[in-house]
C-alpha cells in the first residue's frame, strides 16, 4: 500500500490543521506557509495525485472544489477579490502529490503570478 500523503493524513485528523471547511468530498484548511493573508487548501477525500490524472469520472469532484472556493471566498469575505490556483507536476509547483486547489487572497496579487 502506498505511504499517505501529508493531506491525507491531515483529512483523517493524524495531523491538526486549522479547519475552514468540510463536507463529505473535501477539507479545506489554512495553509502552513501562506502566500498571502488568506491562503486556503481546498483537499479532496479521494486521493488523486494530480489534475493531469484526474478522469472523466472526477469531473463532479474537480467542479464541487472550484465551488467550495467561491463558497469560501464569500464566507471569508473576500468581496475584493482571490486567485484559484492548481498546480500540476514540479515544473508547476506541485510539492505534494494530491490534487489540491489553493485560494489566495487579501491582498493584490501580480500578474503574471511566478
Amino acid at each position: 500500500m502506498p505511504e499517505k500523503t501529508i493531506f491525507q493524513r491531515i483529512i483523517e485528523r493524524e495531523i491538526p490543521s486549522k479547519s475552514v471547511y468540510e463536507d463529505e468530498i473535501c477539507y479545506a484548511f489554512r495553509d502552513i506557509n501562506p502566500q498571502a493573508p488568506a491562503h486556503i487548501l481546498i483537499v479532496p477525500k479521494k486521493p488523486i495525485p494530480r489534475l493531469a490524472e484526474a478522469g472523466s469520472l472526477d469531473q463532479s469532484l474537480l467542479g464541487h472544489l472550484l465551488l467550495t472556493a467561491a463558497r469560501i471566498s464569500r464566507d471569508l469575505k473576500l468581496e475584493r477579490g482571490y486567485r484559484v490556483v492548481i498546480n500540476n507536476g514540479p515544473d508547476g509547483g506541485e510539492t505534494v502529490p494530491h490534487l489540491h486547489v489553493h485560494l489566495l487572497a487579501g491582498r493584490p496579487l501580480a500578474w503574471p503570478p511566478g
